[in-house]
């Protein structure tokens, strides 16, 4: 029982968490980060991604963001407490290696190799 409130929990959360994001974008609320401190955050143009990946557009949404593909195992990282594969050394492997893609795009677009959309 403890189990599904606490899944239950994270659902409501990440629902939350994804209706933040739509608001912010249905009424054109800039990013906090790139308003306050003139720099891209790492998840920029992420909202906009995953709209054009809804609607089948995957070289729209990698346009925006080219880690739009990492949040569906990013939610189930999250949903199932970092045990997903069952072997820590896998969970923790994946996790570095979608921070790592995070913050190669983040840097990438600092110093201008990639555009900010």
């Amino acid at each position: 029982m403890k189990n599904i409130k606490n899944l239950r929990s994270k659902l409501i959360a990440l629902a939350i968490i994804a209706l933040g994001a739509a608001l912010m974008y249905l009424f054109e609320i800039p990013c906090i980060w790139k308003t306050l401190l003139s720099v891209p955050c790492p998840g920029c143009g992420m909202t906009r991604a995953v709209l054009r990946a809804l609607r089948l557009d995957f070289s729209g949404a990698f346009h925006y963001h080219p880690m739009f593909w990492s949040l569906p195992l990013i939610a189930l990282y999250l949903l199932f407490d970092g045990n997903i594969f069952g072997k820590k050394y896998l969970e923790y492997g994946i996790a570095g290696l979608f921070l790592l893609g995070f913050l190669a795009v983040w840097l990438l677009r600092i110093f201008g190799v990639i555009p900010v959309v």
